[in-house]
């Protein structure tokens, strides 16, 4: 199984920048609520955990998604 925590890059969906977010997917799929670094906005993170190979895929989403 692939080691569980990561470092992602994702672009928020309110102002756009670019940010290096810690995920951890220890716990399985979640979704969580984080502040942007730069605009402070909420960001939903969608987090899911493949099963067979522990590879994790992140979405991002305003809250008015």
């Amino acid at each position: 199984m692939k080691f569980m925590f990561e470092m992602r890059k994702i672009h928020c969906p309110y102002c756009g920048e670019l940010q290096l977010v810690d995920l951890d997917g220890s716990g399985g799929d979640q979704n969580y609520w984080e502040d942007c670094q730069v605009c402070c906005s909420p960001i939903l993170f969608r987090l899911h955990v493949d099963t067979h190979s522990g590879a994790l895929a992140v979405h991002v989403h305003r809250d008015d998604d």
